[in-house]
């Protein structure tokens, strides 16, 4: 199986089994999401969609267009399902024909086209990896440089944060027989974790970030969760949120595959337009008020990282070679990799069109 980012919280299950997330029982039944009856549902293709932690502030667009009534506005229903700790990752179930679409990294598309897999990313939702590397408070870590003698936490060996940590490391001289990696998964496991001295330092996302800030055992020591910090630590941009299909799947359903993109690159528009409150309030409760952080927590680290989301669902400029950088720099990849055939910004451009929006810089 290839790497993947191992998620699945308390959250996304309860969000999942309680009908909140708006995933559908069959092929051509409606969705739970706003915007829609069961009946005009059933007369839209349906696309099955499994984003790699549904929960996560990082994975927010996927949902917030469901709730929006996004999907069905501009003609597709969507269905949309979370992968769990433990189970297959969603880009491992769109390149097995499990789902449709994918909610993941772009990176992934990179590790397929080595392994011989023709996956693509047709629309990008954010440009930096919204991860953190929190640290044990007192341990006054400021650098990756700093993590020689240290275990560091990853959301599972092999995962993006693998590759992220690897990176930091190699960037700061830093070799693998220096520190130790260990994958400690994400919410209550990660907080355990760093909270009892599993971990020195370790990498996640929010709201995760601010549980741990709020009970006072640690702190951000490198902010890759806004494309400054990503500028800064990983040399630019980083492309990671967006939507993966096998590239045969795209070519023989591109009208379908087009009202998937454009209700996502309306509801990017809708996020830049809107507070970071606005965004809570769309959400399913159970995702913004649960057992890792409060409504208000949950806002206030939104409006914190809102940054890495992109507006208008267009790859960043160099952000896949800065990807392939990071992970030649990590040793994942020492073959050619043509980034040509990893995205696309067809959909995304015609998204813009139809939409009415300005034409995307650099088009």
């Amino acid at each position: 199986m290839l790497r993947r980012m191992v998620i699945g919280t308390a959250a996304g299950a309860l969000a999942l089994t309680a009908g909140l997330t708006g995933c559908g029982s069959t092929s051509t039944g409606s969705s739970a999401g706003a915007g829609g009856s069961a009946g005009a549902s059933a007369e839209l293709p349906t696309v099955k969609l499994m984003v790699g932690g549904i929960d996560k502030q990082i994975y927010l667009p996927y949902q917030l267009a469901q709730s929006l009534g996004f999907y069905q506005k501009y003609g597709v229903n969507v269905e949309l399902s979370t992968e769990q700790s433990g189970g297959v990752g969603a880009e491992d179930a769109v390149a097995s024909g499990q789902v449709d679409m994918a909610g993941a990294w772009y990176v992934h598309t990179i590790d397929f086209q080595t392994h011989g897999k023709d996956v693509i990313d047709v629309v990008q939702l954010s440009g930096a990896p919204g991860e953190r590397e929190m640290c044990a408070t007192g341990t006054n870590i400021t650098s990756p440089a700093d993590w020689a003698g240290k275990s560091v936490g990853v959301t599972d060996l092999g995962s993006g944060t693998d590759d992220l940590t690897l990176y930091l490391a190699a960037r700061n001289n830093l070799t693998t027989k220096q520190f130790s990696r260990i994958g400690v998964g994400a919410g209550q496991t990660f907080v355990s974790a760093l909270q009892h001295g599993k971990i020195t330092c370790g990498m996640t996302t929010q709201p995760t970030v601010t549980a741990i800030e709020k009970k006072g055992i640690g702190y951000s020591a490198v902010d890759l969760a806004t494309t400054s910090g990503a500028e800064k630590w990983l040399g630019g941009a980083w492309p990671t949120a967006c939507v993966l299909a096998q590239a045969d799947w795209v070519n023989s359903h591109k009208d379908t595959v087009q009202k998937v993109v454009t209700a996502l690159v309306a509801t990017m528009h809708w996020i830049s337009t809107h507070s970071a409150s606005d965004i809570a309030n769309a959400l399913p409760k159970a995702f913004v008020e649960n057992g890792l952080t409060t409504e208000a927590d949950y806002i206030s680290a939104l409006d914190q990282d809102k940054s890495q989301f992109l507006p208008d669902g267009m790859m960043p400029a160099n952000g896949p070679a800065t990807v392939l950088a990071v992970e030649q720099k990590a040793g994942k990849v020492s073959g050619p990799v043509d980034l040509a055939k990893t995205y696309t910004n067809d959909f995304a451009l015609q998204a813009n069109k139809d939409l009415g929006l300005p034409t995307p810089a650099g088009a």
